[in-house]
């Protein structure tokens, strides 16, 4: 079982047309180079999938947090890093904070088997 995190706003909203129907060959992972952009990331603003991408507020260290990306809901499109905000010129996301990884690969790290479809959580 995955455990699972509070998701807060900012909060990808999805496009209603995306969704799950298999397992993706690849995931995106934040790393922990991730700053959450101060509470806007761009990332969050590509993502088609509804509550896949979401901000985790750093308790410690208040009003600051970090990106996470649900693996059950990511469907390896890897529209998160493959545009910066409009008008601006980047490639993705600026700290290179976001990888995408083989499904297996991360399945095996963490001892866990994705379902195709996503669970209700």
């Amino acid at each position: 079982m995955i455990e699972v995190i509070e998701k807060h706003f900012p909060m990808s909203v999805g496009d209603g047309k995306a969704q799950r129907r298999k397992k993706p060959r690849i995931l995106a992972i934040t790393t922990d180079c991730c700053t959450g952009c101060a509470g806007s990331p761009a990332c969050i603003e590509y993502c088609p999938i509804e509550a896949c991408m979401f901000w985790v507020p750093d308790e410690d260290h208040p009003p600051f947090g970090r990106v996470e990306v649900d693996p059950e809901l990511c469907i390896g499109c890897q529209k998160c890093i493959s545009k910066g905000p409009d008008g601006a010129f980047l490639d993705g996301c600026p700290w290179d904070a976001i990888e995408m990884v083989p499904t297996d690969l991360w399945e095996a790290a963490h001892g866990i088997t994705l379902p195709d479809a996503p669970t209700n959580r």
